[in-house]
């Protein structure tokens, strides 16, 4: 996968891999230990369909980053 800078991925839209919206991306998680990205944290405050990812505090879903397929104008992840 290309490099993709985190700047350019604020506020894009964040898809299931069946093409429901599941929000926008809000931010993403690493762990501060490996350095290793975590979790796509993701606003649902537009999403057509209430997928089966745990949520935050804040209601905001946690994705595993191990769950993108793609990104490009959308982020697309697996369902």
């Amino acid at each position: 996968m290309p490099e993709i800078l985190a700047e350019n991925l604020s506020d894009k839209e964040v898809m299931g891999s069946d093409g429901a919206s599941l929000g926008t991306l809000y931010n993403i998680t690493m762990d501060l230990k490996t350095g290793t990205l975590r979790d796509l944290v993701v606003d649902p405050a537009n999403a057509t369909v209430e997928p089966d990812f745990p949520r935050d505090d804040h209601g905001n879903y946690l994705i595993p980053v191990s769950r993108v397929q793609a990104v490009k104008d959308t982020v697309v992840v697996d369902r």
